[in-house]
């Protein structure tokens, strides 16, 4: 087995090199290192973060062939396809910095609407199933339920219209709904919801500078109240946040602690009008990076393709599916447009992947 020393020196001395040797010290010590995740064994964080320094696209896409050969084994070939609606929007309590949803800074262009009605949301679901998404999540601002007015009946609507999906449609409802006490994800289990997503955003240590509204730790009670009551914990973060390499794989390492089923990995794409406007796009080689380093700390995690993969990626989009990613959504996002759901079939297509319903860690059983 390659030592943490060896495995530092072989980043440190093999990547930063100019002019860069040839790769195949690197290429070794990652085949090692993704057998040794087949096997079980899990990332150290000093691992992760030697990771973060491989620089230059011909290493970054030999950590990408790692982290794919990782996902074929833990996961298989099947891409996790889900939609979203955002069944209510604008005028929200919460700062988040990138969400232009936010009552203290609203986006030029976020629309502002109250619950939408039980068909509008029964349509849209139908319309989700039509395109190949086996999930669809009821997304809402705001804190959370948890805060909400006792005279308020927008939660119980919510679980009306959750029960109504699975009487009349073949998906799957999930919800987004933010904060929820243990009785009201309780009641989520009753209601028929087996997934509900709650990103933690980014690192504990960089949350503050992101949102000061609430804090991490409210939301990681959120998701072990969900996980108490028996629900899938769909929790991911943002990329190009302004965050450190050492951020991202805090969160990852904090996801793989919290057990969480699914990972949404959104990739920033700044809206007008919040704090990150003007913040600069991620590379695309580095979302690539990002991804596969996720993938080798969560090997058994759906980790999905979310918002800003079509404006980060471009015609890169295909790479991420080679470099660990085994979800994502189809369809329009909460405040922007998606790619047409025929234009991610023919990209699952072309790459020999197959749309539907992606395992959770523990279930994948590879053929013999």
């Amino acid at each position: 087995m390659v030592s943490q020393k060896v495995a530092e020196n072989v980043v440190q001395t093999v990547i930063k090199k100019n002019p860069p040797p040839q790769p195949d010290a690197l290429k070794n010590w990652l085949a090692e290192l993704a057998d040794r995740v087949i096997a079980g064994e899990q990332l150290s964080k000093a691992e992760a973060l030697a990771l973060t320094e491989i620089t230059g696209q011909e290493n970054i896409l030999l950590l990408c062939e790692a982290a794919d050969r990782v996902r074929q084994a833990c996961c298989g070939n099947v891409v996790d396809l889900c939609s979203i609606i955002n069944v209510k929007s604008g005028n929200c309590s919460e700062n988040c910095g990138f969400c232009s949803q936010s009552a203290h800074h609203p986006g030029q262009d976020s629309p502002i609407y109250g619950l939408k009605p039980q068909g509008e949301i029964l349509e849209q679901a139908k319309a989700a199933a039509a395109a190949g998404a086996k999930r669809f999540c009821l997304v809402s601002q705001g804190r959370g339920p948890k805060y909400s007015s006792p005279k308020s009946q927008e939660f119980e609507q919510i679980l009306a219209t959750v029960r109504e999906i699975i009487a009349t449609t073949e998906i799957k409802p999930c919800c987004a709904l933010g904060e929820v006490t243990p009785e009201q994800a309780q009641a989520l289990r009753e209601a028929g919801v087996t997934r509900y997503n709650h990103n933690l955003e980014t690192s504990e240590n960089y949350f503050p500078e992101i949102v000061t509204t609430h804090s991490w730790r409210d939301r990681v009670e959120t998701i072990k109240n969900l996980k108490a009551a028996g629900i899938q914990a769909c929790t991911g973060g943002i990329m190009g946040l302004g965050e450190s390499w050492e951020d991202r794989v805090d969160l990852a390492l904090a996801l793989r602690e919290l057990e969480v089923e699914s990972v949404p990995l959104n990739l920033l794409n700044p809206r007008s009008g919040t704090p990150l406007a003007e913040r600069s796009r991620l590379d695309p080689y580095d979302a690539l990076k990002a991804i596969a380093i996720f993938r080798l700390i969560l090997p058994q995690q759906i980790l999905r393709y979310a918002g800003g993969r079509e404006a980060v990626m471009g015609e890169l989009q295909h790479l991420g599916l080679k470099a660990g990613i085994n979800a994502m959504l189809v369809g329009h996002y909460l405040t922007t447009l998606g790619q047409p759901p025929e234009e991610d079939a023919a990209l699952l297509n072309a790459l020999g992947l197959e749309g539907g319903e992606a395992p959770v860690p523990g279930e994948y059983k590879p053929s013999r």
